[in-house]
């Protein structure tokens, strides 16, 4: 299956304090066929920065996609997500929730501030390969993402 997303390179925003998860998640992308960008936010004040173009961030583009953890400090990833979706510019960016909560309260709270994913990550390694990889075969592959550069403000 093709699609345009081949086309032309996807930027990521990972927005992941742990930095085993970070080399595992850039590692699995980059082995992938498509090509794509992906920057790091180490906690969610850097990650709101980052998309509102703020300080060392004003020249970075908006990412086509944001994977984002729940669990960050400084500012943590319900806020985030929460800023995303009431900013009539960012809400238009798909966001999925990866994260280690399980909890129901969570999960539900993601998707009550429009969260478009929530995955939990699994504590098996070969597991969170998996998940990865799948995040990447329907997020990438499968899904028509909308241009980033086409975004106004």
């Amino acid at each position: 299956m093709s699609t345009r997303n081949e086309a032309r390179s996807i930027t990521i925003l990972l927005v992941e304090d742990n930095p085993g998860d970070v080399r595992l998640i850039q590692e699995i992308f980059r082995d992938g066929k498509i090509f794509n960008r992906m920057d790091i936010a180490e906690d969610g004040e850097q990650a709101m920065n980052y998309l509102q173009q703020q300080g060392e961030y004003e020249n970075k583009p908006r990412p086509d996609l944001i994977l984002l953890d729940l669990n960050l400090p400084r500012k943590n990833g319900i806020e985030v997500l929460t800023e995303i979706k009431a900013d009539e510019i960012l809400r238009r960016i798909p966001v999925i929730v990866l994260t280690a909560s399980m909890a129901e309260e969570d999960i539900v709270r993601a998707y009550s501030h429009f969260v478009n994913c929530y995955l939990t990550k699994p504590i098996d390694l070969n597991q969170f390969i998996r998940v990865v990889q799948q995040i990447k075969s329907f997020w990438l592959d499968i899904v028509e993402l909308p241009t980033s550069d086409l975004y106004e403000r």
